[in-house]
């Protein structure tokens, strides 16, 4: 991969002045040839298989970042679904056991977060499955850096509507055992899950992946919104052009030390996720580039269009840039990790509403939104079910990252500090689904699944 001189040097500039990234380097670890019928024996296995493959991605990574100038903020791992590997040792104790084994190996690497405790129950759970939603209110709120998953539907196969009003109790349990609902925080719920994804909390390494792979998620919203702001009277066709071509030289830095990461680790190369994914940094907002497109808040009526368009042009960016492209791929547009979100919740400008509304279009989904304490288990799990509902009639990824605050009122707002950031409370629709979620059953496949 040649690099210009040209690029050197806007990639630089784009680093010191405008909070360009590496969001996160994420090895994704093969764990299916650890299982063993010794459950201490397969604990071992697992921590020695994690442990010393987080050394080496966080000495090389370091070692990118003085050689690159470009700052690599997280390194993570994702393992291979839990579910999977504890098939023959479906307790609920086990299961416990196994992410505090996993949240050592993570720890003693010095990796951030460990992605991968979770389950693909698309149209069912096997007992494995079963064990492990069951284990969750304990595995989020007595581990430091495990993250949790599920996948609860695809274009494919439907939506398996029973564990999604399993999934609004869990979490509520989640939230009440863990500080001001931070073990939520952990947690995504999916459809049409990628297995590929280097993003917390939502990453695991997939069946059909190798034994190991680096992905690497950029990004450069501080950037995009810079060059929005200097394009204040173009037309809309022009504006995109420019984040187009603005994209595509963030993807060509972001995979340049993606490929010499996997070099120097002698692992395959996987995916360049090309997510804009805010931070609390000042500057460093998704919310910020569509108020400069002309938003007096995102929220206001436009909002949908204006994610729209940035969403097409990132990902025409993205593709003439690499043909790697995978992930997730979309715009994050979490309420507590971009300030400007966080403002437009405070100032009413946003409601949960409209956030579901703009993830129609996200490829990303409602992210780390908080709702009050007193929350009903049926609600949290029709808010969940609304969300997904858009993935799978579209054929798109979204997801669900919904924190329980108890003992939060709508217009509270908590703070968690670093990169979580300030979460307000929201209000929920005071009318009730109930009769309708416990239908359950499942929700049957979109005809546009039918492709064949």
């Amino acid at each position: 991969m040649t690099v210009s001189v040209n690029e050197v040097f806007e990639t630089a500039r784009m680093t010191l002045y405008q909070n360009f990234n590496i969001r996160t380097t994420t090895l994704g670890i093969n764990l299916k040839d650890c299982i063993h019928s010794d459950f201490s024996r397969f604990l071992k296995q697992v921590y020695d298989r994690i442990k010393p493959a987080a050394e080496s991605l966080v000495r090389e990574a370091k070692k990118l970042e003085i050689l690159y100038g470009v700052p690599i903020i997280n390194k993570r791992v994702a393992v291979t679904p839990v579910s999977l590997i504890m098939e023959t040792h479906a307790e609920p104790e086990k299961f416990l056991e196994m992410a505090r084994t996993l949240d050592q190996a993570a720890r003693d690497g010095g990796i951030d977060y460990l992605g991968g405790f979770g389950a693909l129950v698309q149209k069912g759970a096997t007992k494995s499955d079963a064990v492990l939603m069951e284990s969750l209110p304990e595995v989020l709120s007595k581990t430091e850096r495990v993250c949790g998953f599920l996948n609860l539907g695809s274009t494919v196969a439907g939506m398996n509507l029973d564990a999604v009003i399993a999934l609004g109790q869990i979490l509520k349990e989640v939230a009440e055992k863990s500080g001001n609902g931070i073990g939520c925080a952990k947690f995504v719920a999916f459809v049409n899950a990628p297995e590929d994804n280097p993003f917390m909390a939502g990453a695991f390494h997939g069946i059909g992946e190798p034994d190991f792979s680096i992905n690497v998620g950029i990004s450069g919203p501080g950037v995009v919104r810079d060059v929005v702001a200097a394009n204040k009277t173009c037309d809309l066709t022009a504006l995109s052009e420019v984040i187009k071509r603005t994209t595509f030289k963030i993807t060509r830095a972001g995979e340049l030390i993606g490929r010499e990461l996997a070099r120097r680790l002698a692992v395959p190369f996987g995916i360049v996720d090309i997510s804009l994914a805010s931070t609390t940094a000042a500057g460093d907002s998704v919310a910020a580039v569509l108020e400069a497109m002309g938003l007096e808040r995102v929220g206001a009526h436009g909002s949908t269009m204006a994610l729209a368009l940035l969403m097409d042009a990132v990902k025409k960016g993205g593709a003439m840039a690499s043909t790697n492209v995978g992930g997730l791929s979309g715009t994050f547009i979490p309420v507590s990790e971009d300030d400007r979100m966080t403002a437009a919740a405070l100032e009413g400008a946003l409601s949960l509403d409209k956030l579901e509304a703009l993830t129609a279009v996200c490829s990303v989904g409602m992210d780390m939104f908080a709702v009050p304490g007193d929350t009903p288990p049926e609600k949290i799990s029709a808010i969940i079910a609304d969300e997904l509902a858009i993935g799978v009639i579209n054929n798109k990824t979204t997801a669900v990252r919904i924190i329980i605050i108890p003992g939060a009122k709508p217009g509270d707002l908590v703070d968690y500090g670093g990169l979580l950031g300030r979460v307000p409370v929201m209000a929920v629709n005071r009318f009730s689904s109930a009769d309708f979620i416990r239908r359950g059953g499942r929700m049957p496949s979109s005809v546009t699944s039918m492709r064949n």
